[in-house]
């Protein structure tokens, strides 16, 4: 037990050890020994105000300051980015400046980006009226000139029919002089010409019928150009129409339609040389908004520049005082309200770090008085704080998934980055698609630098956190593909000669008959003559699922083992005595025996049953075993394995409960009555033997408690052993897919003497290789064996019910602002 108490710990094995801390800061140096602390990123503080909303703590209006600049800050980024403009790289060379410089230069810029955009969109728009007027200058004029010449011809014909006697005027009725009064002035056919949006005309126009009871004529043109959308800022394609009707009425119909539908009324004179001159006018004022508008923007887009030069540090700066202040806010003022006092939690490795940190914040900020760091006693479990570097990250995040480990508990990354990449290929065996995930996870290590700084999608992203489980996932799928001999499900003799050879020289078929052994065994892995013969599928489905009985076997009783330490670290012998020990015999008298059985029948070569000896071995254990038998003892040893399997049961059940009751009465025995406290007197001020007895001990529930415990892993050392066989079912299927792919689609192809067919045949081989075989065999696999590891492994000795340690540290700021 000694030498197991002083060997030495891996890094990941246990997490670093912590200590609760008080800071007792002067005001005047308490902004810069928070912005030390967070450049240092390891003290975690705990909230001191967490009863105060956050618009009652002391430091709230800075806290505003800081998100009004924040959202200044995002407005000029959406602005370069809509300007499409770049964001240069954060210089070095750039000089510091203070918060309210910062944020007396924000309110500049954004006013004044304010009143150019203010600017741009009132050019924007009367460019767009103007650009509208001249299409519907340009397009109605075709319209007005047929209705004219029209209009003309009915003229001529009725005061060549009507009116063609001299002295008619004085003998004509009252309507037909009405009639010659408005002919003479203006026809009776009025119009209303205008632009809107394509996707409204044929709605448009059905209204306008509708509304005038088809009295009215539509046309419409589609202009030679389409008008810039200032609110999108897209183009937008528009049509040109005219209406031609006859009444005010209509045309106060007419008018409630455009303005419903959104379309831009203009108006057009009938005259052509007006037309002509209003077409002149616009086309010249045209040319002047539109070197007026280049010259905003090229003004817009130099202070945009201007601002995206500096953006960058504004961002970090205005994000990282902002911390600042929200960890202020976590402090609580003393008595005097001249000191402010604060609390958290900090690795024992980092006390000297953080107290030079302090001492140069006290120094820089000329403080008369230092600031004083104490460690205290902490009634909560400290948070959990692995150092992990790019390799172990991702391995340690996958068990955070699952839960965070409690402090100082033994934590199963240590196990899972050699345990889960080979579970993984032992499901994905395939040495050619090794390879695969081989090249693509060196091809994200080698971009690590570049990739680390872009921002990538969620896929991506995920995908190049987990390089390196991916890198060792394919070295081991390599691995295990050579014990398995298979390179896209093809058999290879790469350690010499198959160990099997024809009987005679008559033997035709040599892959299914008439093959017998010669030789030694085939060294590594499986002898390529096992491909293609009539006992390939149960030779390998016998040597995988026992396989999967042993490694499964072993990772329970790695967490057995690990369950063994934990408790020889938090010093709980009755764990050890209670828990421990008959876990291992249970699981070992049953599954284990069942290992044994299954390495002394590879190593003898028998043919025993072993599951008649398994079934028989609960129905009848003294019976004799007969042709069943493997070693001498068998039978004894069956009835003593079964007997100690049974005795494990009460063993996890009764004892530990009773004797948790016995240490409790004698713990308080002849202390009923403690130390008199006040009223003003807290539980968390009392001695520790007071809170002790205000905590009372609830023998039905630690009962309860340890039967659901003892029969779940009963009822699970069965169950988990069972779930171990998906490593077989997954790496049959795997090794199924790929000669099916290969022989039905590659060898069939390759049949045929057409070249296109061979191409089509090639293609289809390789889409099903890379998206059925690499993708979804992949994420298949890893998802098993996930679910092998957190609950096959982890239940055995990891509760995971701790929380991370966070520290404020600038370093871990997200990157979108709050």
């Amino acid at each position: 037990m000694e030498y197991i108490d002083n060997m030495p710990l891996m890094d990941l094995m246990r997490s670093e050890k912590m200590t609760f801390v008080q800071l007792i800061i002067p005001a005047e140096s308490a902004h810069r020994a928070i912005t030390y602390l967070g450049q240092l990123g390891l003290l975690q503080f705990r909230d001191l105000n967490a009863e105060k909303s956050p618009f009652q703590r002391t430091f709230v209006n800075q806290v505003k300051r800081c998100v009004e600049m924040a959202r200044k800050l995002r407005y000029f980024k959406d602005q370069i980015h809509k300007a499409g403009l770049l964001l240069p790289p954060l210089h070095a060379s750039q000089p510091d400046a203070e918060l309210e410089e910062i944020e007396i230069q924000l309110a500049e810029h954004e006013h004044e980006l304010i009143e150019m955009n203010a600017n741009s969109e009132k050019l924007r728009q009367s460019y767009n009226e103007l650009l509208e007027f001249k299409m519907v200058l340009q397009k109605a004029s075709g319209f007005l000139v047929s209705s004219s010449s029209h209009t003309t011809d009915r003229e001529i014909e009725l005061d060549e029919n009507v009116y063609s006697s001299d002295n008619h005027g004085d003998t004509a009725s009252l309507l037909e002089q009405e009639m010659r009064s408005e002919l003479s002035n203006q026809s009776g056919v009025r119009f209303i010409s205008g632009i809107i949006c394509k996707s409204k005309v044929l709605q448009f126009e059905r209204m306008l019928f509708r509304a005038t009871r088809g009295n009215m004529l539509f046309n419409q043109a589609v202009p030679d150009d389409e008008i810039l959308d200032p609110s999108s800022n897209e183009m937008v394609e528009k049509i040109v129409f005219v209406v031609f009707f006859s009444g005010e009425q209509a045309r106060t119909k007419i008018l409630k339609i455009c303005e419903a539908f959104s379309a831009n009324c203009y108006p057009v004179p009938e005259d052509t040389t007006k037309r002509r001159q209003i077409t002149q006018e616009v086309l010249s004022r045209l040319s002047e908004l539109e070197t007026t508008l280049d010259a905003g923007l090229r003004h817009r887009d130099k202070a945009l520049t201007s601002i995206g030069y500096h953006l960058t540090k504004w961002i970090n700066m205005v994000k990282t005082q902002k911390a600042v202040y929200d960890t202020l806010n976590m402090l609580n003022f003393d008595v005097t309200k001249k000191c402010l006092v604060g609390e958290g939690w900090c690795p024992i490795f980092a006390k000297t770090k953080i107290q030079e940190a302090l001492q140069r914040a006290t120094f820089d900020s000329s403080s008369q008085v230092g600031i004083i760091f104490h460690v205290l006693d902490a009634v909560e479990s400290p948070p959990t704080y692995f150092r992990t570097n790019s390799f172990t990250n991702a391995f340690q995040e996958i068990v955070d998934a699952y839960g965070v480990a409690k402090y100082q508990e033994a934590n199963p990354a240590a196990y899972t980055i050699v345990t889960f990449p080979f579970l993984f290929a032992v499901m994905f065996g395939d040495w050619g698609h090794g390879i695969c995930l081989l090249l693509g996870a060196l091809v994200l290590i080698a971009r690590e630098r570049k990739l680390s700084s872009q921002k990538l999608g969620s896929f991506m992203e995920m995908l190049f956190g987990g390089r390196y489980v991916l890198l060792l996932m394919s070295i081991f799928s390599i691995y295990c593909g050579l014990i398995y001999n298979e390179f896209f499900s093809v058999p290879f003799h790469i350690f010499g000669d198959s160990a099997y050879k024809c009987r005679d020289a008559t033997c035709s078929d040599a892959q299914t008959v008439g093959l017998i052994k010669y030789k030694d065994p085939y060294p590594f892995g499986v002898d390529p003559s096992w491909r293609g013969s009539r006992s390939e599928l149960p030779f390998l489905n016998s040597l995988k699922m026992k396989m999967s009985i042993l490694l499964g076997v072993a990772q329970m009783n790695l967490g057995i083992i690990l369950s063994y330490f934990n408790a020889r670290f938090f010093s709980s012998s009755l764990d050890i005595k209670y828990q421990f020990i008959p876990q291992v015999i249970f699981l070992n008298s049953l599954f284990g025996y069942l290992s044994l059985l299954v390495v002394v029948k590879w190593c003898t070569g028998s043919q025993a049953d072993l599951y008649h000896v398994m079934i028989y071995m609960f129905l009848s254990p003294f019976e004799a075993l007969g042709e069943n038998r493997l070693f001498w003892g068998q039978s004894v040893l069956q009835v003593v394995l079964l007997l100690l399997a049974l005795i494990s049961v009460p063993w996890m059940l009764f004892p530990k409960p009773f004797i948790l009751k016995r240490l409790h009465m004698e713990r308080f025995q002849g202390r009923t009555y403690g130390i008199l406290g006040t009223s003003e007197m807290g539980i968390d001020d009392q001695p520790d033997s007071a809170r002790e007895r205000a905590e009372e001990f609830n023998f039905s529930e630690v009962f309860v408690h340890q039967m659901i415990h003892s029969i779940e892993f009963v009822l699970g050392a069965v169950s988990n052993t069972a779930s171990y066989l998906r490593l077989w079912a997954l790496s049959l299927a795997h090794s199924e897919l790929s000669t099916v792919f290969y022989e039905k689609v590659l060898l069939l192809a390759w049949g045929y003497e057409n070249i296109i067919i061979r191409l089509v045949g090639l293609a289809v081989f390789a889409f099903a290789t890379a998206f059925i075989l690499l993708m979804m065999e992949t994420l298949s696999a890893f998802l098993h064996a996930l679910r092998l590891h957190w609950v096959e492994f982890q239940n055995k000795f990891y509760h995971g019910d701790g929380y991370k340690f966070m520290p404020f540290s600038f370093a871990l700021l997200a990157d979108d602002d709050d």
